[in-house]
Parts: structure tokens; C-alpha cells; sequence
């Protein structure tokens, strides 16, 4: 199951720290949410070099070039180079 949530490394991501707790919401359903705590940051230039360098099972896929594709479609190269990007890695916790 995916253990790694990926995001580019905005203002809003810069906040997180190690320990803090994320709740993550079904977008189909708002009701249905899972708490997480953030173990890991990692930080990387581009999404390419995130997925390269992580197993791609941990970000819910298995195919390293599909994880790109969809990122990029979010965030243009250019917006990642000027942030950088960053993988949350958490536990589950409820």
C-alpha cells in the first residue's frame, strides 16, 4: 500500500515537519478520512528524480514513468525546478 505521499514543495508543504499529523480525505467521499504521521521528508529537484529514487510501490503505483505522467500533468517542470518537490512519507494511524 502507498506510504509515500508526493507534492510539489510549496509554502503550504514547507510547514511540515517530522511527527505532524496529516488527515488525508476521500474526495468521493468527504465522511471517509485516514490519519497519518509524517516519518519522512524527502526532497528532491524534480518528481523524476522523487520516483527514480524511490521504490514505486511506496507512491501506490507500480511504474515509475505512470507516477511522472500523472504529477507532471499537475505541475509543469518548470513550477518543480522553482520549488522543488517532496515526498511525505507517513504511517497510518487510524
Amino acid at each position: 500500500h502507498k506510504t509515500i505521499e508526493s507534492r510539489l514543495h510549496d509554502e503550504k508543504r514547507r510547514k511540515i515537519q517530522l511527527g505532524d499529523q496529516i488527515i488525508f480525505i476521500n474526495r468521493v467521499n468527504p465522511e471517509q478520512t485516514v490519519t497519518a504521521t509524517v516519518v519522512g521528508l524527502l526532497r528532491y529537484a524534480t518528481f523524476h528524480d522523487l520516483f527514480s529514487h524511490n521504490d514505486p510501490r511506496k507512491f501506490g503505483s507500480e511504474s515509475v514513468e505512470w507516477l511522472e505522467d500523472q504529477m507532471n500533468g499537475f505541475y509543469p517542470l518548470d513550477e518543480q525546478l522553482q520549488n522543488s518537490v517532496v515526498g511525505i512519507e507517513f504511517v497510518l494511524t487510524s
